[in-house]
């Protein structure tokens, strides 16, 4: 089973599950969002963000391909190129972290390490752009697979922090020197398991 990551482009775009390839629920504000869906074709708007993001600040997303099929993928940017960043009661996102905005599993891949994989290849990233961290609002009650938001829970699993506490979306943070470590530590980890499994065990999913 082969997996890579691929930076989200205009040519890719097409590869998000169609729901999210049609949601504007970050790249607009409540008001905007709206007025797109009323439109009739939010995926328009959409397109224009990544365009527009990836021509100012650079990429802005990543999709984990399973040999060769879209699994989930990660969208992420400056939270001034987030207008919905600004309506949560965790509001604003520090300045010198970048908004890790949503990410998804297509659910026959879920449980497989493809989340954890996503949010190392931001952090690996960004830390070559020079960002100092990472910062999303979590969702203490989330319920709903492939919403916009992502459950605190997760995020608190795979080495985020909260920063700024709150009943139902606190705002959570990642120091990307602190995952540089720990992207370290589990590549040892991982050397160390498949280097102890015959050929075939290390081949096979977990």
């Amino acid at each position: 089973m082969s997996r890579r990551l691929a930076n989200v482009t205009l040519d890719n775009l097409d590869d998000l599950p169609r729901r999210c390839r049609r949601c504007v629920f970050w790249e607009l504000d409540p008001v905007g969002a709206d007025r797109a869906v009323e439109a009739g074709d939010p995926g328009l708007e959409k397109e224009a963000w990544i365009s527009s993001t990836l021509l100012e600040w650079g990429s802005c997303g990543k999709i984990v391909y399973v040999d060769g099929v879209a699994a989930g993928f990660v969208l992420y940017a400056p939270p001034h190129y987030v207008p919905r960043s600004v309506a949560f009661p965790t509001s604003p996102v520090s300045a010198d972290a970048v908004l890790l905005m949503t990410a998804h599993i297509i659910p026959e891949f879920s449980g497989g390490g493809l989340g954890r994989m996503l949010v190392q290849g931001v952090a690996k990233d960004l830390t070559r752009r020079g960002v100092r961290a990472i910062e999303a609002f979590g969702d203490l009650k989330w319920e709903q697979p492939g919403g916009c938001l992502m459950p605190a829970d997760y995020l608190l699993s795979v080495g985020f922090k909260t920063v700024r506490p709150h009943l139902r979306f606190p705002r959570l943070r990642l120091e990307l020197k602190n995952a540089v470590s720990w992207r370290e530590d589990v590549e040892v980890a991982l050397e160390r398991l498949l280097g102890s499994m015959s050929p075939e065990r290390a081949l096979r999913p977990v």
